[in-house]
């Protein structure tokens, strides 16, 4: 296969443990501070974080006129909308409803991926993304969980994966003629800054609460801000703007399973035989739904045939 590739694969598995890790710290700082508060500060930082790595690589510059409606965009559907619809369902609904109604991105995207810009996985691609759906489900589904009856915050918790996976396609769409990188940074910045009136409105005394955090909240959050946003959706987004929508969304599963390890180093969390038997089905998803094993397969057929 491609080098190329190979090192995209790499780079969106590193994304993938950016963000597992991030959860155990978001869950730390979220003690601490109201959620729309927190979000919309460590976003503009991280935006602040983006252009200042992107500086030495002489890759800033301003977006044309023809590229700012892809931009904007991307940022009220990946950053405004996303985060916001996804802090407050998460108060509103069970973990395990959130979970499973988060696991069907990788549907999602491929669903819409197929109707919006025609591009149709193959039966392997599906088949991967039907494996990861059930290891991430038997994931969120351990120890007796049941899904109960849906509710309002079931609704912004769909919203929130579906706005994200909308965001994209949309990321796709301008990807080949604007740096993903830089475009991680713009939608960042301006996702933040609509975000933050938002959270003076709602939680109007937080921003008290923020300032007055400990030392302990502020390395956490400056973690986050770095690896968990800035690093960890500039290598996504990067990956989205190579391997197209459908495969990169595949990748999301192992966000559970990084997020399953981050847990139980940093919050003392038990890990099981079926936490096991779930990452060995997210693997098998993630290896047939990013096209790797249908490449492999086509690769060594044509190594057959020259014999």
């Amino acid at each position: 296969m491609n080098r190329s590739i190979w090192w995209t694969y790499g780079t969106i598995v590193l994304a993938m443990v950016c963000w597992g890790f991030n959860l155990p710290l978001l869950k730390y700082l979220l003690t601490f501070v109201g959620p729309i508060t927190m979000t919309s500060a460590r976003l503009f930082v991280a935006s602040i974080l983006v252009f200042l790595m992107l500086l030495p690589l002489g890759v800033i510059r301003m977006p044309k006129r023809s590229e700012w409606k892809y931009i904007v965009g991307g940022a009220l559907f990946n950053v405004f909308l996303h985060h916001y619809f996804l802090n407050v369902g998460l108060v509103r609904t069970t973990g395990v409803n959130a979970g499973l109604i988060l696991g069907t991105g990788p549907v999602l995207t491929a669903t819409l991926t197929a109707l919006l810009l025609r591009q149709f996985p193959s039966r392997l691609q599906w088949t991967g993304v039907v494996f990861g759906f059930v290891g991430v489900s038997s994931v969120i589904l351990l120890d007796g969980g049941e899904i109960v009856g849906l509710s309002l915050g079931d609704a912004f918790i769909f919203i929130s994966i579906l706005t994200q996976v909308i965001s994209f396609l949309i990321i796709a769409k301008v990807a080949p003629s604007f740096d993903p990188r830089l475009l991680t940074g713009y939608m960042l910045l301006i996702g933040s800054v609509v975000m933050l009136p938002v959270g003076w409105l709602q939680e109007p005394r937080e921003w008290q609460t923020l300032l007055a955090a400990p030392s302990s909240f502020w390395i956490a959050f400056a973690v986050s801000a770095l690896f968990g946003t800035a690093v960890g959706h500039m290598l996504y987004n990067a990956s989205i703007g190579v391997i197209g929508p459908t495969k990169a969304a595949i990748f999301i599963n192992l966000n559970t399973v990084f997020a399953l390890g981050g847990s139980a180093l940093f919050l003392g969390e038990t890990l099981t035989i079926r936490h096991g038997f779930a990452l060995i089905l997210i693997i098998i998803g993630v290896i047939f739904g990013s096209g790797a094993a249908e490449q492999l397969l086509k690769e060594r057929k044509k190594g057959t045939n020259t014999y």
